[in-house]
């Protein structure tokens, strides 16, 4: 579904493809896969899989702008599902492995970018590794882009694939900041770090967490702003801090389905801009104010008030309620209930 961006640090003849460069000894992996490998065999396979693919089929995404000023865009690496198939067939052989898709449609969804109430298509992948064994994961996307059902498949292969370590590397980025041309496309890319490639990684460097999950626009900055940057940090650190303290006021749904509508991720510490930390956190305190608001209204209804109201829109449950405009018209529909049930208002 997301354009590619570019490709990272690609050979100077162009001839290396991704096979050529995972792929360990022929007497390491030629195993009949009606076989099944011992341990030894098995965790040798598993550290092979762990291996980062070659950089040459690498590609970048834009997730995150920023605000004012010399446009900036937080860039995250992301690998095509055939680099993932072409590791597995290098491995198993095609006849080693298989994976299996089963489609879903998920309630309705508040899309941040024009507060639109959309349900979202689920694709649960299930990959199986003859003689190791089986995992599953999901993808999503939102139904009405035409692309949908393609973009959450490879999201829950690759996520499948990660739980066997292949891939898993890549989410140990947070998103690089780089200059951005008139078109919203990076003037240039990352160059990846050395535990990130094929020879770094087999040479033994691994990636230093913090490192990655912290990178703030600020700290790709130029040289001369080291004061303004050590200040940007502590008061992204502080908004990062109020976000997670939301957690409980707002309840699991609430609270998940306002981070990832609003920033596309799962927690706090994961946004890199500053201008959507602030923005999260906004729509985190309108929604207690609503909650508030809620409250009061339910103290002077009806025990089905609630229920009711849920049915009329037809959730489940309040954990459905995921976004504000989904928040604000519960809150309406209950305080209507107590206005008819009172003959004095």
């Amino acid at each position: 579904m997301s354009p590619t961006n570019g490709h990272a640090n690609d050979p100077a003849n162009g001839s290396t493809n991704a096979v050529q460069q995972f792929a360990t000894p022929a007497s390491n992996t030629n195993i009949p896969t009606a076989l099944t490998p011992n341990a030894a065999k098995i965790k040798d396979l598993i550290a092979s899989l762990e291996v980062p693919f070659h950089p040459s089929v690498i590609e970048w995404r834009v997730t995150n702008t920023s605000k004012g000023g010399s446009p900036r865009g937080q860039v995250m690496p992301y690998a095509d599902q055939r680099a993932y198939t072409d590791r597995l067939n290098a491995l198993f052989t095609p006849a080693g492995w298989t994976r299996k898709y089963a489609i879903h449609t998920s309630a309705n969804f508040e899309r941040s970018k024009d507060q639109k109430i959309v349900a979202k298509v689920l694709v649960t992948c299930e990959l199986t590794i003859f003689g190791i064994g089986s995992h599953s994961a999901t993808g999503e996307e939102f139904a009405d882009d035409e692309n949908a059902g393609t973009s959450a498949e490879a999201q829950a292969f690759k996520r499948a694939c990660a739980c066997f370590g292949l891939g898993r590397y890549l989410y140990y980025f947070s998103g690089l900041w780089v200059d951005l041309d008139v078109h919203k496309r990076p003037k240039s890319l990352p160059k990846l770090p050395a535990w990130a490639t094929p020879e770094g990684w087999r040479a033994g460097l691994r990636p230093n967490r913090g490192e990655y999950e912290t990178r703030t626009p600020q700290c790709e900055a130029k040289d001369g702003d080291s004061v303004a940057n050590r200040d940007s940090g502590k008061q992204d650190a502080n908004l990062v801090s109020q976000i997670e303290a939301m957690a409980e006021p707002l309840g699991r749904g609430l609270y998940r389905g306002l981070l990832k509508t609003i920033a596309r991720v799962w927690q706090p510490t994961q946004i890199s801009d500053p201008e959507l930390l602030k923005k999260v956190l906004e729509h985190m305190q309108a929604a207690e104010r609503g909650l508030r608001r809620l409250d009061q209204a339910l103290n002077q209804a009806d025990s089905e008030a609630m229920a009711g109201v849920l049915r009329s829109m037809n959730l489940k449950s309040f954990e459905q309620v995921t976004g504000l405009e989904t928040l604000k018209q519960v809150v309406l529909a209950v305080e209507a209930r107590v206005k008819r049930a009172d003959p004095f208002v």
